[in-house]
């Protein structure tokens, strides 16, 4: 069922419903946004504690919201749903079973489910985003209270900025979630991975000596914040997908100086450009990865308008060794993206990202094994498959196995694998962040074949019967030992 007041126009409502629910607590007293409420938040997410309000930071001028996105709950709550896996539910119910296999079929896929549920982006004259505008001398980022996570941070970062692009030639436009290094009181470090679209943009903007228009809007509604995190592909608009996942339009504004449109209800906007060949140092950070990443030189945003609400709340999220806030992001992904996958690859049953490999490090996949190296294909087709691509680690067990069942998974690969035989390894890319590849962007990736072995794999002992009890014994214990607690 859907969360009362669902879809929720702007962070406020968000926030309204999570205090209604008893999923936020407001943090009245003074907290540094250096380093003291990033420990508050770190230990609030590892006790499965709710959304925290900081109403009185020490730096900036409005309150500082973070951990909405923590649990599979306020996820799901974000979303509309009771549960995550409805939304996945809701496309695979849309997309037709005869679309073409392989990634074309997910693109297809993908837009003919927008196609039959069309909520394109509304298009208003005034916003809440632009009750108050800042230019030239005005703009100011130190009135945004921006994070210093770790202590070996290279300075203030804002984690959950959405970034707008436009391709320079198509116009087509990108929508992406990216970390923002504070520089100065009007320049942000953009930190643009390798594989992400607006990189594209501006590498096109750069070949044609032009500068890219560039707009970060923080605090959009909750489906909008998800919607610029998921892995669509490049030519699925994002705005179309927060339509199709709201049941409803969502409402964009013209940029004061910029040729983009950002959600009319956001909390803050930064409107600017990027200059042809200009770099600088950003980092260090520290990541999801558990460490820090490296200073690296990066696009710099030089801001010329601020735009925002007479009373903004400013959004943020904590990075750092799982569990973390990003688990609820991830696990709608893994949950809503699951129907798209089983259409690339039919035999899949289910899927998991541990929120412990930091979603693209591992995959556990559960399948209908029908032939030998069935476990194999199936690995080389997630490798295939857009940004599953980056997964260094896939466990491939057979259909019985619940995936999200930690302990059965490792029984499984642990005691159901001849490595000698049962392990492929391999080459490709991997995530830009990644520390432990010997190349950056490249490295090793591996394969376990966990699943039940064929005499056609060359395994002719015979595999064992597994040990299960005999249903009428579990159902006279279930009678006669309730009592016991047993």
């Amino acid at each position: 069922m859907a969360p009362r007041g669902f879809p929720f126009e702007d962070l406020q409502s968000f926030l309204a419903a999570l205090e209604a629910a008893g999923e936020l607590r407001r943090v009245t007293v003074p907290a540094d946004p250096t380093l003291e409420i990033s420990e508050v938040v770190t230990r609030t997410v590892r006790a499965g504690g709710p959304a925290l309000l900081f109403e009185r930071p020490t730096r900036g001028d409005m309150p500082v919201a973070i951990n909405l996105f923590g649990t599979e709950k306020r996820m799901a709550m974000a979303l509309g749903v009771g549960s995550l896996d409805e939304v996945g539910d809701r496309i695979g119910a849309l997309i037709k079973p005869e679309l073409p296999v392989g990634w074309s079929g997910i693109r297809e896929g993908i837009g003919k489910a927008l196609q039959l549920k069309s909520l394109p982006p509304k298009k208003v004259k005034d916003a809440p985003c632009q009750e108050v505008v800042l230019t030239g001398d005005e703009v100011d980022l130190g009135r945004l209270p921006g994070l210093q996570v770790w202590p070996g941070d290279g300075g203030i970062f804002h984690n959950f900025g959405l970034t707008h692009t436009k391709h320079p030639e198509t116009g087509k436009r990108n929508l992406g979630l990216y970390r923002l290094q504070q520089h100065s009181r009007n320049t942000l470090g953009m930190h643009w991975q390798i594989h992400k679209d607006s990189t594209a943009h501006h590498a096109v903007a750069e070949r044609l000596g032009e500068r890219l228009p560039v707009a970060v809007a923080i605090g959009c509604d909750p489906v909008v914040c998800y919607a610029a995190s998921a892995p669509l592909p490049s030519d699925i608009d994002e705005y179309l997908f927060a339509g199709f996942l709201r049941g409803e339009r969502v409402e964009m504004v013209d940029c004061k100086t910029v040729p983009l449109q950002v959600p009319a209800h956001a909390q803050v906007v930064l409107e600017g450009y990027l200059e042809p060949g200009e770099r600088h140092p950003e980092g260090p950070f520290g990541d999801h990865t558990g460490f820090y990443t490296p200073v690296e030189p990066f696009p710099v945003l030089h801001i010329e308008t601020m735009t925002m609400r007479k009373k903004p709340v400013y959004h943020s999220i904590i990075t750092s060794q799982p569990p973390q806030e990003d688990h609820g992001l991830g696990k709608a992904t893994e949950r809503i993206f699951l129907p798209l996958l089983r259409m690339l690859i039919p035999d899949i049953v289910d899927y998991d990202m541990p929120a412990a490999g930091v979603f693209h490090n591992c995959v556990i996949v559960s399948i209908r094994k029908r032939y030998p190296k069935h476990a194999q294909k199936i690995m080389n087709a997630i490798w295939g498959a857009h940004l599953m691509s980056l997964t260094k680690l896939i466990v491939v067990v057979d259909e019985d196995c619940d995936v999200h069942d930690y302990h059965e998974v490792a029984f499984r690969a642990f005691g159901n694998v001849d490595y000698d035989r049962d392990l492929l390894v391999t080459q490709g890319p991997v995530d830009h962040l990644d520390h432990s590849s010997y190349q950056q962007f490249w490295g090793g990736k591996a394969g376990i074949d966990a699943t039940r072995k064929l005499p056609a794999e060359g395994y002719t002992r015979g595999w064992p019967e597994a040990m299960v009890m005999s249903p009428e014994v579990v159902a006279l214990v279930d009678k006669r030992w309730k009592e016991y607690g047993i």
